[in-house]
């Protein structure tokens, strides 16, 4: 697995207009190719009007599902371009749709080229970007007593209180980066003078 990728921050569209043409970028998050295939028949059937409807999509840590489609552009010149300024800014689990208005004037292949490629590059710099790391979920368990002083000294060491649970004892469930993980079992077992367990999960990402 990757230790960390990058994303889009939230979903958004940023508008620019060149040689009469509109062009807007609409960018959103995927978790998986189908999210990424209803986001583009979405953005479709909104501007179900426009001359084009070009997309692109990065799925996976590691970029393992890449796609594009001119959408009726001359080859070349819109999906691939779109695809290339995404892989160029590290960006992962992203789709990108940009929609053409023709304003009248014929921008020719590099234009076109330009205009797609430099279309979600704005709309990445307007919308922004997250960096999301890989961590190993764990879960502390500890007494009643004690369990409120280790929420409190895990929020404010910056560590992400994912759900804590109340039953005979409280479980906390938590993230960790790998290697965190053999300082945090010293230091919980010195917090609660070795009462706490800690048991290690799967892995995840979350926000860095």
């Amino acid at each position: 697995m990757q230790d960390e990728y990058r994303t889009v921050a939230r979903a958004g569209v940023h508008e620019t207009e060149i040689n009469r043409s509109r062009f807007l970028c609409a960018l959103a998050p995927a978790a998986t190719e189908r999210e990424a295939q209803e986001f583009v028949a979405a953005v479709r059937k909104d501007h179900a009007d426009a001359t084009h409807n070009c997309w692109a999509y990065v799925i996976g840590a590691d970029a393992a599902v890449q796609k594009a489609s001119d959408d009726g552009e001359p080859g070349g010149t819109a999906g691939v371009p779109m695809l290339q300024m995404l892989l160029r800014r590290d960006m992962r689990y992203v789709v990108a749709v940009v929609t053409r208005y023709y304003g009248g004037v014929k921008l020719g292949a590099g234009g076109l080229i330009r205009a797609y490629g430099g279309s979600v590059g704005e709309a990445l710099d307007t919308i922004g970007i997250i960096t999301r790391r890989r961590f190993r979920l764990a879960t502390v368990t500890v007494d009643h007593q004690r369990a409120g002083k280790v929420q409190n000294d895990l929020r404010a060491t910056g560590r992400e209180v994912r759900h804590v649970s109340y039953g005979e004892a409280v479980t906390i469930e938590i993230g960790l980066p790998d290697a965190d993980v053999d300082a945090f079992r010293a230091w919980l077992a010195d917090a609660t003078a070795g009462t706490a367990a800690l048991e290690l999960g799967g892995e995840a990402y979350g926000d860095a």
